[in-house]
Protein backbone atom coordinates (compact mmCIF):
# COMPACT_ATOMS: atom_id res chain seq x y z
CA UNK A 1 0.00 0.00 0.00
CA UNK A 2 1.67 3.70 -1.23
CA UNK A 3 0.80 6.80 0.71
CA UNK A 4 1.23 10.17 -0.79
CA UNK A 5 2.65 12.30 1.85
CA UNK A 6 2.17 16.64 1.38
CA UNK A 7 5.37 17.76 0.05
CA UNK A 8 6.62 19.63 3.16
CA UNK A 9 5.85 16.50 5.55
CA UNK A 10 7.68 14.06 3.21
CA UNK A 11 10.65 16.91 3.21
CA UNK A 12 11.38 16.99 6.31
CA UNK A 13 11.54 13.28 6.84
CA UNK A 14 13.64 12.85 3.92
CA UNK A 15 15.27 16.02 3.24
CA UNK A 16 18.36 15.22 5.23
CA UNK A 17 18.55 11.37 5.01
CA UNK A 18 21.48 10.82 3.44
CA UNK A 19 23.43 12.29 6.20
CA UNK A 20 22.84 10.00 9.22
CA UNK A 21 25.08 7.42 7.84
CA UNK A 22 27.76 10.08 8.62
CA UNK A 23 26.80 11.17 12.28
CA UNK A 24 29.43 9.09 13.92
CA UNK A 25 31.81 10.72 12.43
CA UNK A 26 30.25 14.45 12.68
CA UNK A 27 28.03 15.28 16.21
CA UNK A 28 26.78 18.07 17.43
CA UNK A 29 26.24 19.01 21.15
CA UNK A 30 23.64 16.80 22.67
CA UNK A 31 21.70 19.58 23.96
CA UNK A 32 20.55 21.40 20.88
CA UNK A 33 21.21 18.91 17.56
CA UNK A 34 20.89 20.24 13.98
CA UNK A 35 18.94 17.51 13.43
CA UNK A 36 15.73 15.01 14.90
CA UNK A 37 18.05 12.31 14.38
CA UNK A 38 17.36 8.96 15.09
CA UNK A 39 19.49 5.78 14.53
CA UNK A 40 22.75 5.97 12.60
CA UNK A 41 23.08 4.71 9.60
CA UNK A 42 19.09 4.47 9.11
CA UNK A 43 17.42 4.49 5.87
CA UNK A 44 13.62 5.63 5.87
CA UNK A 45 11.40 3.88 3.83
CA UNK A 46 7.40 5.23 3.66
CA UNK A 47 5.39 2.75 4.32
CA UNK A 48 2.11 2.47 5.61
CA UNK A 49 3.69 0.89 9.36
CA UNK A 50 6.56 3.49 9.26
CA UNK A 51 3.62 6.57 8.45
CA UNK A 52 1.43 5.10 11.29
CA UNK A 53 4.04 4.67 13.83
CA UNK A 54 4.63 8.46 13.31
CA UNK A 55 1.26 9.53 13.96
CA UNK A 56 0.25 11.38 16.96
CA UNK A 57 -3.16 11.03 15.91
CA UNK A 58 -3.62 7.61 16.46
CA UNK A 59 -2.62 6.83 19.83
CA UNK A 60 -6.38 6.08 20.87
CA UNK A 61 -7.25 2.16 21.94
CA UNK A 62 -7.54 -0.14 18.89
CA UNK A 63 -11.36 -0.92 18.44
CA UNK A 64 -10.97 -3.83 17.17
CA UNK A 65 -9.26 -4.92 20.70
CA UNK A 66 -13.45 -5.03 21.83
CA UNK A 67 -14.73 -7.93 19.74
CA UNK A 68 -18.19 -7.99 21.47
CA UNK A 69 -18.39 -3.89 20.38
CA UNK A 70 -16.76 -3.63 17.57
CA UNK A 71 -18.05 -5.32 14.34
CA UNK A 72 -15.22 -7.05 11.53
CA UNK A 73 -16.07 -4.58 9.48
CA UNK A 74 -15.73 -1.42 11.55
CA UNK A 75 -12.67 -3.21 12.93
CA UNK A 76 -11.24 -3.25 9.11
CA UNK A 77 -12.46 0.15 8.60
CA UNK A 78 -10.07 1.59 11.43
CA UNK A 79 -7.36 -0.10 10.84
CA UNK A 80 -6.94 1.15 7.66
CA UNK A 81 -7.53 4.48 8.84
CA UNK A 82 -4.97 4.08 11.50
CA UNK A 83 -2.79 2.70 8.73
CA UNK A 84 -3.24 6.21 6.76
CA UNK A 85 -2.84 8.23 9.97
CA UNK A 86 -0.35 11.35 9.10
CA UNK A 87 1.36 13.64 11.25
CA UNK A 88 -0.74 16.01 12.29
CA UNK A 89 2.37 18.59 13.08
CA UNK A 90 5.65 17.85 11.52
CA UNK A 91 8.91 19.83 13.15
CA UNK A 92 10.77 22.16 10.92
CA UNK A 93 13.73 21.51 9.57
CA UNK A 94 15.49 24.55 8.54
CA UNK A 95 17.09 24.71 5.05
CA UNK A 96 19.60 27.27 3.89
CA UNK A 97 21.78 28.37 0.51
CA UNK A 98 24.56 30.04 1.52
CA UNK A 99 24.73 32.47 -1.67
CA UNK A 100 28.22 34.20 -0.57
CA UNK A 101 30.85 31.54 0.56
CA UNK A 102 34.59 31.82 -0.80
CA UNK A 103 36.00 28.36 -0.44
CA UNK A 104 38.65 29.36 -2.70
CA UNK A 105 40.50 30.92 -0.06
CA UNK A 106 43.43 29.37 1.20
CA UNK A 107 42.24 29.42 5.19
CA UNK A 108 39.71 26.20 3.99
CA UNK A 109 42.35 24.45 2.31
CA UNK A 110 44.94 25.01 5.83
CA UNK A 111 46.68 27.73 4.86
CA UNK A 112 47.22 31.19 6.67
CA UNK A 113 49.34 33.94 5.65
CA UNK A 114 51.55 32.29 3.12
CA UNK A 115 51.79 29.33 5.82
CA UNK A 116 50.79 25.56 6.18
CA UNK A 117 49.10 25.28 9.43
CA UNK A 118 47.42 22.53 8.62
CA UNK A 119 46.24 20.09 6.15
CA UNK A 120 42.92 20.92 4.00
CA UNK A 121 39.59 20.12 5.38
CA UNK A 122 37.13 21.23 2.43
CA UNK A 123 35.51 17.97 2.64
CA UNK A 124 34.78 18.25 6.71
CA UNK A 125 33.42 21.61 5.99
CA UNK A 126 31.01 20.48 3.55
CA UNK A 127 29.86 17.43 5.38
CA UNK A 128 28.94 20.17 8.54
CA UNK A 129 27.34 22.44 6.37
CA UNK A 130 24.63 19.33 5.23
CA UNK A 131 24.43 18.15 8.90
CA UNK A 132 23.48 21.78 9.81
CA UNK A 133 20.91 22.04 6.75
CA UNK A 134 22.75 23.75 4.17
CA UNK A 135 21.82 22.32 0.88
CA UNK A 136 23.53 24.54 -1.39
CA UNK A 137 26.22 27.07 -1.81
CA UNK A 138 27.00 29.35 -3.89
CA UNK A 139 30.83 30.11 -4.24
CA UNK A 140 32.06 33.54 -4.80
CA UNK A 141 34.65 34.58 -7.90
CA UNK A 142 36.49 37.64 -7.11
CA UNK A 143 38.60 37.37 -10.26
CA UNK A 144 39.38 35.60 -13.33
CA UNK A 145 41.91 33.25 -12.29
CA UNK A 146 39.47 33.10 -8.40
CA UNK A 147 36.31 32.20 -10.36
CA UNK A 148 38.31 29.46 -12.74
CA UNK A 149 39.11 28.17 -9.05
CA UNK A 150 36.13 28.09 -7.48
CA UNK A 151 34.34 26.84 -10.33
CA UNK A 152 37.26 23.61 -10.15
CA UNK A 153 35.68 23.00 -7.01
CA UNK A 154 32.46 23.13 -7.38
CA UNK A 155 32.66 20.24 -10.30
CA UNK A 156 33.66 18.16 -6.98
CA UNK A 157 30.27 18.46 -5.78
CA UNK A 158 28.05 18.90 -8.49
CA UNK A 159 24.10 19.58 -7.47
CA UNK A 160 25.49 21.07 -4.32
CA UNK A 161 27.85 23.85 -5.23
CA UNK A 162 27.19 26.62 -7.87
CA UNK A 163 29.54 29.66 -8.53
CA UNK A 164 29.87 33.14 -9.66
CA UNK A 165 32.73 34.85 -12.44
CA UNK A 166 33.53 37.81 -12.15
CA UNK A 167 36.05 40.67 -11.12
CA UNK A 168 35.80 41.91 -7.11
CA UNK A 169 36.20 45.89 -7.36
CA UNK A 170 39.65 45.26 -5.00
CA UNK A 171 40.59 43.45 -8.20
CA UNK A 172 40.01 45.74 -10.79
CA UNK A 173 43.48 46.32 -11.58
CA UNK A 174 43.55 42.78 -12.64
CA UNK A 175 40.85 43.55 -15.55
CA UNK A 176 42.02 47.65 -16.46
CA UNK A 177 45.53 46.90 -16.24
CA UNK A 178 45.68 43.22 -17.85
CA UNK A 179 48.96 42.72 -20.24
CA UNK A 180 46.80 41.85 -23.15
CA UNK A 181 44.16 44.98 -22.69
CA UNK A 182 40.97 44.61 -20.76
CA UNK A 183 38.87 43.40 -23.91
CA UNK A 184 41.14 40.60 -23.58
CA UNK A 185 40.43 40.00 -19.71
CA UNK A 186 36.10 40.22 -20.60
CA UNK A 187 37.16 37.41 -23.15
CA UNK A 188 38.22 35.28 -20.76
CA UNK A 189 35.81 35.76 -18.46
CA UNK A 190 32.60 35.69 -21.20
CA UNK A 191 34.33 32.10 -22.00
CA UNK A 192 34.67 31.01 -18.48
CA UNK A 193 30.81 32.01 -17.40
CA UNK A 194 29.74 30.08 -21.00
CA UNK A 195 32.06 27.32 -20.05
CA UNK A 196 29.77 25.37 -17.06
CA UNK A 197 25.47 25.41 -15.93
CA UNK A 198 27.44 26.06 -12.51
CA UNK A 199 27.75 29.04 -12.80
CA UNK A 200 25.08 30.57 -11.53
CA UNK A 201 25.69 34.48 -11.69
CA UNK A 202 28.09 37.38 -12.35
CA UNK A 203 30.06 38.88 -10.28
CA UNK A 204 31.68 39.86 -7.33
CA UNK A 205 31.02 43.15 -8.78
CA UNK A 206 30.58 46.63 -7.98
CA UNK A 207 32.34 49.26 -6.18
CA UNK A 208 34.55 49.53 -2.79
CA UNK A 209 35.42 53.12 -1.72
CA UNK A 210 36.86 52.23 1.51
CA UNK A 211 40.03 50.39 0.01
CA UNK A 212 40.71 52.80 -2.88
CA UNK A 213 44.55 51.49 -2.06
CA UNK A 214 43.42 48.31 -4.12
CA UNK A 215 42.27 50.14 -6.97
CA UNK A 216 40.94 53.84 -8.24
CA UNK A 217 37.78 55.27 -7.82
CA UNK A 218 38.48 55.65 -11.97
CA UNK A 219 39.83 52.13 -12.32
CA UNK A 220 36.82 50.57 -10.13
CA UNK A 221 34.13 52.37 -11.84
CA UNK A 222 35.94 51.46 -15.67
CA UNK A 223 35.73 47.48 -14.29
CA UNK A 224 32.28 47.69 -13.16
CA UNK A 225 30.70 49.36 -16.24
CA UNK A 226 32.03 46.61 -18.48
CA UNK A 227 31.44 43.95 -16.81
CA UNK A 228 27.84 45.28 -16.19
CA UNK A 229 27.08 45.34 -20.12
CA UNK A 230 28.59 41.60 -20.28
CA UNK A 231 26.60 40.22 -17.29
CA UNK A 232 23.53 41.63 -19.92
CA UNK A 233 24.84 39.84 -22.76
CA UNK A 234 25.22 36.25 -20.74
CA UNK A 235 21.65 36.97 -19.53
CA UNK A 236 23.06 36.23 -15.80
CA UNK A 237 21.67 37.45 -12.73
CA UNK A 238 24.32 39.80 -10.74
CA UNK A 239 26.05 39.18 -7.40
CA UNK A 240 26.92 42.66 -6.13
CA UNK A 241 29.44 44.37 -3.81
CA UNK A 242 28.97 48.07 -2.45
CA UNK A 243 31.22 49.63 0.38
CA UNK A 244 30.68 53.19 1.22
CA UNK A 245 30.57 54.11 -2.89
CA UNK A 246 26.14 54.29 -2.30
CA UNK A 247 26.22 57.18 -4.78
CA UNK A 248 28.19 56.26 -7.89
CA UNK A 249 27.05 52.76 -7.80
CA UNK A 250 23.51 53.27 -8.44
CA UNK A 251 24.14 56.03 -10.66
CA UNK A 252 25.90 53.19 -12.66
CA UNK A 253 23.95 50.41 -11.97
CA UNK A 254 20.39 51.65 -11.64
CA UNK A 255 19.56 52.99 -15.33
CA UNK A 256 20.95 49.42 -16.74
CA UNK A 257 18.66 47.28 -15.05
CA UNK A 258 16.01 47.25 -17.59
CA UNK A 259 18.67 45.15 -19.65
CA UNK A 260 19.78 43.20 -17.05
CA UNK A 261 18.36 40.01 -15.46
CA UNK A 262 18.26 41.33 -11.47
CA UNK A 263 20.39 40.11 -8.57
CA UNK A 264 21.55 40.82 -5.07
CA UNK A 265 23.70 43.50 -3.35
CA UNK A 266 25.16 41.03 -0.87
CA UNK A 267 27.11 41.35 2.39
CA UNK A 268 25.23 44.55 2.98
CA UNK A 269 26.25 47.00 5.48
CA UNK A 270 24.38 50.63 3.98
CA UNK A 271 22.29 52.73 5.58
CA UNK A 272 18.07 52.87 5.58
CA UNK A 273 17.75 54.61 2.64
CA UNK A 274 20.40 52.96 0.77
CA UNK A 275 18.44 49.55 1.39
CA UNK A 276 15.11 50.99 0.45
CA UNK A 277 16.89 52.31 -3.01
CA UNK A 278 18.19 48.67 -3.83
CA UNK A 279 14.84 47.63 -2.44
CA UNK A 280 12.62 49.84 -4.59
CA UNK A 281 15.16 49.48 -7.79
CA UNK A 282 14.66 45.34 -7.70
CA UNK A 283 17.36 43.89 -6.23
CA UNK A 284 17.40 41.35 -3.16
CA UNK A 285 19.72 41.92 -0.28
CA UNK A 286 22.29 39.50 1.11
CA UNK A 287 22.83 39.53 4.94
CA UNK A 288 25.84 37.86 6.80
CA UNK A 289 27.39 38.47 10.25
CA UNK A 290 28.78 41.68 9.09
CA UNK A 291 25.42 42.99 8.18
CA UNK A 292 24.30 42.61 11.85
CA UNK A 293 27.28 44.46 13.86
CA UNK A 294 25.81 47.02 15.18
CA UNK A 295 22.21 48.86 16.67
CA UNK A 296 22.22 50.53 13.00
CA UNK A 297 22.20 47.51 11.29
CA UNK A 298 19.82 45.87 12.98
CA UNK A 299 17.72 48.52 12.45
CA UNK A 300 18.13 48.37 8.76
CA UNK A 301 18.07 45.05 8.67
CA UNK A 302 14.64 44.90 10.73
CA UNK A 303 12.90 46.71 7.17
CA UNK A 304 14.42 44.36 4.89
CA UNK A 305 11.53 42.89 3.09
CA UNK A 306 11.14 38.87 3.41
CA UNK A 307 10.77 39.05 0.10
CA UNK A 308 13.74 40.73 -0.84
CA UNK A 309 15.80 38.65 1.56
CA UNK A 310 18.60 36.22 1.08
CA UNK A 311 21.54 35.35 3.59
CA UNK A 312 24.65 34.42 3.51
CA UNK A 313 27.71 33.65 5.41
CA UNK A 314 30.96 35.12 3.06
CA UNK A 315 33.04 33.02 5.04
CA UNK A 316 35.80 32.66 6.01
CA UNK A 317 34.70 36.37 6.70
CA UNK A 318 32.05 38.02 8.47
CA UNK A 319 30.97 35.55 11.32
CA UNK A 320 28.85 36.97 14.52
CA UNK A 321 31.06 37.61 16.83
CA UNK A 322 30.33 37.83 20.69
CA UNK A 323 31.18 41.94 20.67
CA UNK A 324 28.37 42.52 18.22
CA UNK A 325 24.82 43.45 18.92
CA UNK A 326 23.39 40.59 16.88
CA UNK A 327 25.09 37.86 19.37
CA UNK A 328 22.06 38.37 22.03
CA UNK A 329 19.63 37.16 19.71
CA UNK A 330 21.31 33.99 19.33
CA UNK A 331 20.10 32.26 22.64
CA UNK A 332 17.68 29.85 20.43
CA UNK A 333 20.00 29.47 17.84
CA UNK A 334 21.47 25.73 17.51
CA UNK A 335 24.63 25.17 19.55
CA UNK A 336 27.68 25.20 16.66
CA UNK A 337 30.73 22.40 17.06
CA UNK A 338 33.19 23.51 19.33
CA UNK A 339 35.83 26.12 17.93
CA UNK A 340 39.73 25.47 18.24
CA UNK A 341 42.78 27.68 17.53
CA UNK A 342 44.41 26.95 14.07
CA UNK A 343 47.52 25.65 15.42
CA UNK A 344 45.79 22.85 17.72
CA UNK A 345 42.95 21.93 15.40
CA UNK A 346 43.18 18.47 13.32
CA UNK A 347 41.18 17.44 10.43
CA UNK A 348 38.33 15.09 10.46
CA UNK A 349 37.38 15.62 14.29
CA UNK A 350 34.46 18.53 13.52
CA UNK A 351 35.81 21.52 15.09
CA UNK A 352 35.44 24.55 13.74
CA UNK A 353 38.52 27.23 13.50
CA UNK A 354 37.96 30.49 16.36
CA UNK A 355 37.65 33.03 13.22
CA UNK A 356 36.60 31.47 10.43
CA UNK A 357 33.32 31.61 9.05
CA UNK A 358 32.52 28.54 7.51
CA UNK A 359 28.30 27.33 6.11
CA UNK A 360 27.40 25.69 9.23
CA UNK A 361 26.83 28.88 10.76
CA UNK A 362 24.85 30.31 8.71
CA UNK A 363 21.96 29.02 11.33
CA UNK A 364 23.23 32.23 13.46
CA UNK A 365 22.36 34.46 10.80
CA UNK A 366 18.65 33.07 10.42
CA UNK A 367 18.00 33.31 13.90
CA UNK A 368 18.82 36.59 14.56
CA UNK A 369 16.98 37.69 11.54
CA UNK A 370 14.17 35.76 12.86
CA UNK A 371 14.22 37.39 16.28
CA UNK A 372 15.12 40.45 15.29
CA UNK A 373 11.73 40.64 12.85
CA UNK A 374 10.06 38.83 15.91
CA UNK A 375 8.57 35.77 13.00
CA UNK A 376 9.64 32.30 12.82
CA UNK A 377 12.70 30.70 11.87
CA UNK A 378 10.71 28.91 8.77
CA UNK A 379 9.55 31.99 7.40
CA UNK A 380 12.95 33.33 7.52
CA UNK A 381 14.43 30.19 5.71
CA UNK A 382 11.46 29.54 3.34
CA UNK A 383 11.87 32.71 2.11
CA UNK A 384 15.57 33.40 1.46
CA UNK A 385 15.30 30.36 0.13
CA UNK A 386 12.67 31.07 -2.54
CA UNK A 387 14.21 34.42 -3.11
CA UNK A 388 17.50 32.62 -4.11
CA UNK A 389 15.84 29.82 -6.18
CA UNK A 390 13.77 32.66 -7.89
CA UNK A 391 17.22 34.76 -8.76
CA UNK A 392 19.81 32.57 -9.50
CA UNK A 393 18.03 28.97 -10.15
CA UNK A 394 20.92 26.50 -8.35
CA UNK A 395 19.25 23.53 -10.19
CA UNK A 396 15.86 23.42 -7.52
CA UNK A 397 12.91 22.98 -9.01
CA UNK A 398 10.28 26.26 -8.34
CA UNK A 399 8.18 23.84 -7.03
CA UNK A 400 10.16 22.55 -3.97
Amino acid sequence: MRIRLPPAVFRNITSHTHTYAHLSAFSFPKQKRFLNTHSQNTQFAITPQSARKMSTASSAPSTAMNSTATSSADATAASSQSDLALPQSSPYVPRYIDIGINLTDRQFHGEYHGKQVHQSDLDDIVQRGRLGGVEKLMLTGSCLKESKAALEIAQNYPGYMYTTVGVHPCSAKDLTNHRAGHAAYIDSLRTLALSSPLVAAFGEIGLDYDRLYHASVEEQKLAFTMQLDLAGELGLPLFLHSRAAAEDFEAILFPRLPRLKGGLVHSFTGSMDEMKRIVGAGLYVGVNGCSLKTEENLAVMKEIPLDRLMIETDGPWCEIRPTHASSKYLKDAPALPKAVKKERFVAGTNQLIKGRNEPVCISQVAYVIANVKGISIEEVCEAAWKNTVDVFGLGVKTAE
